[in-house]
């Protein structure tokens, strides 16, 4: 019964309006037409943009990995850092233990040369069982 009346919108004069009923994902597909055909594919840019980089290359360029404050964490995310880096420095981790204690962040700063590194760095971190976010 309380959902029925939540659920419910009155006008000023306490009459229900109508429900109105539309097939799952209607709305969406409607906002969806809505969108430029250049946005709306995942991953697509702009023309002009496309290869434009906000990044300058190479750079010091930091990276925090969240996981679980458990044995071989940090050994497998400078491990994987050191595979897209091999002038990474271990000695430059930072390590932040959660409130609780239960989760470890990991910034590890590698020199970034090219998107095509960074992007594969990301694969890999994202990949990784142990890994819950990369920032």
């Amino acid at each position: 019964m309380v959902s029925d009346v939540a659920d419910r919108a009155f006008t000023g004069n306490r009459t229900p309006l109508p429900r109105r009923r539309s097939a799952p994902g209607t709305a969406i597909l409607a906002r969806m037409a809505k969108i430029p055909p250049s946005l709306a594919v995942v991953g697509s840019e702009h023309p002009s943009s496309a290869r434009e980089s906000l990044i300058q290359y190479p750079s010091a360029f930091p990276i925090k990995v969240m996981g679980p404050r458990a044995d071989g964490f940090v050994g497998a995310v400078t491990e994987i850092a050191r595979r897209f880096d091999p002038e990474f420095d271990a000695s430059t981790v930072e390590l932040r233990p959660s409130r609780q204690g239960h989760y470890l962040a990991v910034t590890v700063t590698v020199t970034a040369t090219s998107r095509e590194q960074l992007d594969g760095l990301y694969r890999a971190l994202t990949s990784h069982p142990m890994v819950k976010v990369v920032l």
